[in-house]
């Protein structure tokens, strides 16, 4: 598949807006079979990726979520204790020797299968995601290093299962801490930031069903300037598309101030984002060409 076809592959139905530049890396990632490390803000479409990915390959996405304290065990395989004891209860007046009970109950049968094992007993290639790595510990790194080099993980009960392809994998990770030099080698690099307008402007009007073309340019208009403030938790794209559903349901066609103050909540995760856009709201809104006055309730309770 050419890097044309994957950029295709990736627009169609409408499901992602993706420049070049995430489509070439796309495509290397999966010819060459290394791991895609995808990085930036929160909020900017990383995870929609791998998403998108598994929709154009037709193929099955598997998602490890990250967080701190997560562990070998969490990611590979588990066993069903509950269901090996039942098991054995009910096999006590069995005539089978205690070596084949073991090897019984210590089958894939009563074998449960974390993420990273998923994904390499899929017969067909799966999209991997491991989402966030940035929130795991540098220890469940270096073990996710060993599983990306071999694609086999040994189970001493059961011995060694090897992946016969090995799974197309996205890595995504917002900046929470640095990550090891080791994982950054091993993978192809993607940054991705906040989008231009016309890329904004673009999703939004791909994602949310029935909203205003004017309305669509004057929230992305809105989300680049407050894109230039000094905030706690900047928003990202998410939050205009929940922005943008939200006005819609509204049943809003341009930005009116007073329901813009009512709103805030939507786009600001932060209480001090919050009062700080408050301040200067009638001036942004002024530079987008919305002179309309704010009643003093919409401005002080929003």
């Amino acid at each position: 598949m050419s890097a044309t076809a994957t950029f295709q592959d990736m627009r169609a139905g409408q499901d992602y807006v993706a420049d070049r530049q995430i489509a070439m890396a796309v495509h290397l990632a999966r010819t060459l079979q290394r791991p895609l490390l995808v990085e930036g803000p929160a909020g900017v479409g990383k995870t929609e990726i791998a998403k998108v990915m598994a929709r154009a390959l037709d193929t099955e996405l598997i998602r490890l979520q990250c967080y701190e304290g997560l562990d070998a065990t969490s990611a590979l395989y588990e066993w069903n204790y509950q269901r090996q004891l039942l098991h054995i209860k009910l096999d006590e007046n069995s005539q089978r020797s205690l070596a084949e009970r073991e090897a019984d109950i210590f089958s894939e049968d009563f074998l449960l299968k974390r993420p990273l094992l998923q994904a390499i007993t899929r017969r067909q290639p799966p999209v991997l995601l491991i989402d966030e790595l940035d929130r795991a510990d540098e220890e469940f790194e270096s073990f996710l290093l060993e599983v990306l080099s071999d694609w086999q993980i040994t189970i001493p009960e059961i011995g060694t299962i090897r992946a016969d392809e090995p799974p197309h994998v996205v890595l995504t990770s917002n900046r929470t801490r640095e990550l090891s030099d080791a994982v950054r080698r091993r993978c192809f690099y993607l940054w991705i930031d906040y989008p231009p307008f016309d890329k904004e402007v673009a999703i939004v009007r791909n994602k949310v069903e029935g909203i205003d073309a004017q309305l669509a340019e004057q929230i992305c208009r809105f989300m680049e300037l407050i894109r230039l403030q000094k905030l706690e938790k900047m928003p990202g794209v998410a939050e205009t598309l929940d922005w943008a559903k939200a006005l819609v349901a509204l049943h809003q066609h341009h930005l009116d101030p007073e329901v813009v103050a009512d709103t805030l909540g939507i786009v600001f995760k932060d209480r001090h984002d919050v009062a700080q856009v408050k301040e200067s709201l009638a001036e942004f809104l002024e530079r987008l060409g919305v002179r309309a006055k704010m009643t003093p309730e919409a401005t002080n309770d929003a």
